[in-house]
């Protein structure tokens, strides 16, 4: 009844080093996939919240307004009359990578689209630096 052998012992840290070189590499890819799933939630709020504005005031935001509006309300012109108290959203998000999101009207593919670049920063590219916006939710 003796304890393991140095064979033994040797064997198991080779399987326990084989299985994290397997494990490792997959895990380490998640963090990217899930900044890009926060990105499109994040998206999709900021989405129906300003539909809900365009609602109360049968408009959206202007450019100028931008996504601030939907959280304080909107001093420049035109002033929304029916302006819920509160606001829409209670904080303006930042994208997973710490920039703000992007708010365009009019939009090219649609009304009014909401984006982020990704995480490179810059328009374009592809994988993670992919730009994520309302058109592709």
């Amino acid at each position: 009844m003796g304890g393991f052998t140095l064979i033994e012992i040797m064997v198991v840290i080779v399987i326990l080093g084989v299985l994290a070189a397997l494990v490792v590499p997959r895990v380490l890819e998640r963090p990217d996939e899930a900044r890009v799933i926060a990105a499109k939630s994040d998206i999709a709020t900021i989405m129906q919240a300003l539909k809900l504005y365009r609602l109360d005031n049968q408009r959206y935001p202007t450019a100028e307004q931008g996504l601030q509006a939907l959280a304080g309300k909107p001093e420049q012109p035109p002033v929304p009359a029916n302006w819920k108290p509160g606001g829409y959203l209670e904080r303006l998000p930042k994208d997973p990578w710490g920039r703000a999101f992007v708010y365009v009207i009019p939009g090219i593919r649609g009304d009014i689209e909401v984006f982020s670049f990704g995480a490179d920063g810059q328009p374009g590219g592809g994988g993670n630096d992919a730009d994520i916006g309302s058109w592709n939710l």
